[in-house]
């Protein structure tokens, strides 16, 4: 940059790219638009899987948009936006990130025609601003109620079971593993499991605590063997073949520390003059490892499950008092079992008293597979429940994961905000519909902007139609038709049959809060690229170069 008089004047540091103006933008709106299109054709239940291959040449194939979005090295600053957009309602819903980077796309397509007529890019977002608001306003007339019962009685439970089913299967139909005879036993373990962990709050609906539900993976079998068990399942097996395999009434010591004794450090020297001082240092040990156990024992706890390592000596100990011991078990599994029996978990073995202690009516070691796992179940908590996925491939049950957690997350969406609306484009086609009316009443650039946004409604539907071979044009004529009638917030595309149907008798239904998610979030990320005009990149820190042995040296 020249100075007044002629004088260069470096502002940024060497190296640093700049784009500015239109310039930035475009490549901006490019890179986004990008993104969008790779998961463009992943959306709906006709949509296509990817496969993404890591730079350790693992493999992942999926159609789950938090998954590729996740797996994807995406590079450029504008596209990492949207990435986080999409992440952020997944970690909110669970569910509705392709239509996040989809409606964020085409917003941004829309907006690039706009950019060519010349229309200022704050007059875009303030058109795009108004229009969601709107939409968000509308969406409580067009959301119906779910009917939860009270699931603490059998009547209840049932009649929450039957309003769930609909929800889950369409969330489960997009899915690679919704085969005909699994999404039953699917979509019914789903509901019981989130049921199981659900916490009634005081204005009536439920908060589903999530964290309450434990996925293991084990390859093996088939998917039709995968199980939910009432009750803890841990990865790991007893540590000593003289150790019961299965304690009845457990009680339960949770151990965050390890039944070994403290190695000296690496300095500390031991001057040792006669064989006998040997045997009384390993003396020691074992009296020190037995009086450990000891403690534990005098407590009247039959089972320890222990987070740290458990000495061979120790557990030793541990079987001749008909002890059952896990060890090394993940914190997140232990605090799960902390809140399923009930008992506190104890850091000092000094310090473990009886009623730290938590309760299960079965510890069992089985065989599942080729491995072996402990499961504990009738815990003092029943709120605390697993789902053992079995499947002849890792990368199946790997899908069969992303699919459940999915599932799980919309069951604790409608629980905690029991309202839903219409699948297969059906509540896209209609709030397009109430924004095109509203546009009318806007004045100046603000309308086409307030249209555009309708139109990047739509274009989802057109990602859905497309998806399944039809043709969009002629699908959101009949979609916009069935839309004039009184009942026609329930039509949509039955992408199966390629024809606009109602989603009511087809029970396609999605969660509110998973579309009020996704509509903000693409909305969000699209306003926020359209406001970046200028984009300084620093230049990127090169790693020293390593010289190779001199010609002395390799001689």
């Amino acid at each position: 940059m020249a100075g007044v008089y002629g004088v260069p004047v470096v502002i940024l540091k060497e190296g640093t790219k700049r784009s500015y103006g239109r310039e930035a933008l475009r490549s901006n709106i490019i890179a986004a638009r990008a993104l969008a299109e790779v998961l463009r054709t992943s959306l709906g239940p006709r949509g296509l899987d990817k496969m993404l291959v890591d730079s350790f040449g693992d493999i992942t194939v999926t159609n789950d948009g938090a998954t590729i979005v996740k797996e994807m090295e995406v590079q450029h600053p504008a596209a990492k936006l949207l990435v986080e957009s999409a992440k952020a309602v997944d970690a909110e819903v669970g569910d509705g990130t392709t239509s996040v980077v989809v409606l964020a796309g085409d917003l941004l397509d829309k907006a690039e025609s706009l950019l060519d007529q010349n229309i200022h890019p704050t007059v875009i977002i303030e058109g795009f601003k108004r229009a969601q608001n709107q939409a968000l306003k509308i969406l409580d007339e067009i959301g119906e109620k779910v009917d939860i019962g009270d699931i603490t009685t059998e009547e209840g439970l049932e009649k929450t079971k039957r309003s769930l089913y609909n929800v889950v299967y369409s969330t489960l139909a997009s899915k690679y593993l919704a085969t005909p005879d699994l999404i039953d036993t699917m979509i019914n373990m789903s509901i019981e499991a989130a049921l199981r962990a659900a916490e009634k709050k005081p204005d009536g609906t439920y908060n589903v605590r999530l964290d309450n539900i434990k996925i293991e993976k084990k390859k093996g079998a088939s998917l039709a063997d995968t199980k939910l068990i009432y009750g803890i399942v841990l990865d790991k097996e007893v540590v000593h073949p003289g150790m019961p395999k299965r304690v009845e009434k457990a009680k339960i010591a949770l151990i965050d520390a390890p039944l070994e004794v403290e190695k000296p450090e690496i300095t500390a020297k031991i001057n040792i003059t006669s064989p006998e001082q040997i045997k009384m240092f390993l003396d020691e040990e074992t009296r020190m490892l037995k009086e450990m156990v000891d403690k534990i024992a005098a407590t009247g706890a039959n089972v320890v499950i222990c987070q740290k390592g458990i000495d061979d000596v120790a557990q030793h100990f541990l079987a001749k008092k008909g002890i059952l011991a896990v060890r090394r078990v993940k914190r997140s599994d232990m605090e799960k079992l902390e809140r399923a029996t009930g008992g506190r978990i104890v850091s000092n073995i000094d310090d473990i008293m009886a009623n730290d202690l938590g309760y299960a009516e079965i510890v069992e070691e089985r065989k599942v597979g080729e491995d072996k796992m402990v499961f504990i179940e009738g815990t003092k908590d029943p709120k605390a429940v697993s789902i053992v996925i079995r499947g002849g491939l890792e990368r199946m049950v790997d899908e069969a994961e992303r699919s459940f957690r999915d599932a799980l997350s919309v069951v604790a969406d409608v629980l905690k905000k029991p309202k839903v609306v219409y699948g297969g484009g059906a509540f896209e086609a209609e709030v397009a519909k109430y924004i095109r009316d509203y546009a009318t009443k806007v004045s100046g650039k603000e309308q086409l902007a307030v249209q555009a946004f309708a139109k990047a409604l739509e274009g989802v539907i057109s990602a859905l139609v497309e998806n399944a071979g039809l043709d969009p044009i002629d699908m959101l004529s009949e979609l916009r038709k069935a839309h004039n009638q009184e009942d026609g917030h329930k039509y949509g595309v039955n992408v199966f049959t390629g024809k606009v149907e109602n989603m009511e008798e087809l029970g396609v239904i999605e969660p509110l809060a998973v579309k009020v998610n996704a509509l903000k979030a693409g909305t969000e990320a699209a306003t926020l690229i359209l406001r970046i005009d200028d984009v300084i990149a620093a230049s990127r820190v090169k790693e020293p170069e390593k010289k190779g042995p001199s010609k002395e040296e390799s001689e």
